[in-house]
């Protein structure tokens, strides 16, 4: 087996391929295209396309030409891999300029600039937006039988709960790409999904039914997994996307250092580009001293720096010290922003004000009564700090850049107070 496919296997990164024997001697003795695709169903790409952008990646590390599928004419068609219900259709516009965005963010893991192997970007909508329905039936439609497609997972899981003729030729349409870019780009590899591995087969079917002595190749990636059954790349506020705007670096980064041990060390295999030795070394740390969280550390490391930069994640670390240290006042205003984004907020008109009335105004306390317990008890801080005085007045100094006064109720409830 190649060192690539070797690595992809240590990582766990391979869960079907269609010629094992035959993607190896070809990836030892050429460097190959090959290609991924990514729906614009959104603005940004989120977590869950993460592993495959990677291993886009990986390939191009080991001096192989990633092309990435912006799929500008799929993404207005849907497909119904994964999904129980029909996607909502969005218009030409909006698909567009999702597509857009969606380019932007490649490029951050892939290299379009490289001088021997640069990444390609591609658009699908370049071939099928400009074909037309008789050539479409008889040139490619033609190819597939409807019991074939009907054995697909894509399509089978879907024909109780109903699925329609526009995400029922989803399949013919992506294995469509495949062909175009095999002719095109000479491209002979499509990775995916596992949920992919119906659409990249019948791909390799079109090509072999079209092409003389084709040779050309298919490989799924798992689909990322939890060990508590919930969702990956989900939690309360939505998903983890990759657009800063969306997630914040600060945001991204919490979300990596609290993954559970049992799921950390995969973690790392999958989206860091950490050697074995390191990733065994993280996993004996798991075992030995899992209250020190060192590979979880590691992961939330190594993922924010990929994705949003070395400068974010000295700001997201940042956060999370003084979050956990109580330390507020040594933060920004705009960290402030970014570490509390979620907490109730509340909008103060008086340039000085009362504690009691300031609790009791921010809905942090029921009462005045309850309000002076509060005080008196030492259950309220300020901007980190401890206070007791019942006869307190929030003023200019205990306003963070002049914006944010950050109040504490107990352990862990925050208030954020914003200045008018």
């Amino acid at each position: 087996m190649s060192e690539l496919l070797n690595d992809l296997q240590f990582r766990g990164l391979v869960n079907q391929i269609t010629d094992e024997e035959g993607l190896t001697k070809v990836l030892e003795e050429e460097k190959i295209k090959l290609y991924g695709g990514f729906d614009p169903t959104a603005d940004s790409l989120h977590i869950g396309h993460l592993l495959p952008v990677l291993v886009l990646k990986r390939f191009q590390l080991h001096g192989h030409h990633p092309i990435a599928l912006v799929g500008g004419a799929t993404g207005l068609i849907g497909d119904p891999s994964g999904k129980k219900a029909e996607r909502t259709l969005n218009t030409a516009d909006i698909v567009q300029d999702w597509s857009d965005r969606i380019k932007g963010q490649l490029s951050r893991f892939l290299d379009f600039e490289a001088e021997e192997n640069p990444a390609i970007i591609a658009n699908n909508y370049d071939w099928i937006g400009s074909l037309d329905v008789i050539s479409f039936l008889r040139d490619v439609g033609k190819n597939f039988g409807i019991n074939y497609m009907l054995a697909k997972d894509s399509v089978k899981t879907r024909i109780e709960s109903g699925i329609s003729f526009t995400e029922f030729s989803y399949m013919i349409l992506q294995s469509f790409d495949f062909l175009k870019l095999y002719q095109n780009n000479d491209c002979k590899l499509q990775i995916g999904g596992s949920d992919q591995w119906g659409n990249i087969t019948s791909g390799l079917e079109l090509i072999r039914k079209s092409e003389e002595n084709a040779k050309a190749y298919g490989l799924t990636i798992p689909l990322v997994t939890k060990a508590d059954g919930t969702k990956f790349g989900k939690t309360e506020g939505g998903a983890i996307w990759l657009d800063r705007e969306k997630t914040s670096p600060y945001e991204f980064y919490q979300f990596w250092i609290n993954t559970d041990d049992r799921d950390v060390v995969k973690y790392l295999k999958y989206f860091t580009f950490l050697s074995q030795a390191e990733i065994e070394q993280f996993e004996q740390e798991v075992i030995n001293a899992p209250e020190k969280r060192m590979a979880q550390k590691a992961l939330a490391e190594e993922v924010t720096k990929l994705v949003h930069g070395e400068d974010a994640l000295e700001q997201a670390i940042k956060i999370s010290a003084a979050l956990f240290s109580g330390d507020i006042k040594q933060l920004t205003g705009n960290e402030i922003l970014e570490g509390f984004k979620d907490v109730p907020s509340t909008k103060i008109e008086e340039a000085e004000i009362n504690l009691v009335d300031l609790l009791i105004e921010a809905k942090i306390a029921p009462s005045k009564r309850q309000a002076r317990e509060d005080i008196t008890n030492g259950a309220i801080y300020i901007n980190g700090d401890r206070v007791q005085e019942l006869d307190k007045v929030i003023s200019n100094e205990d306003k963070i850049d002049g914006q944010f006064t950050v109040v504490r109720r107990g352990k862990k409830k925050y208030f954020l107070i914003r200045y008018a």
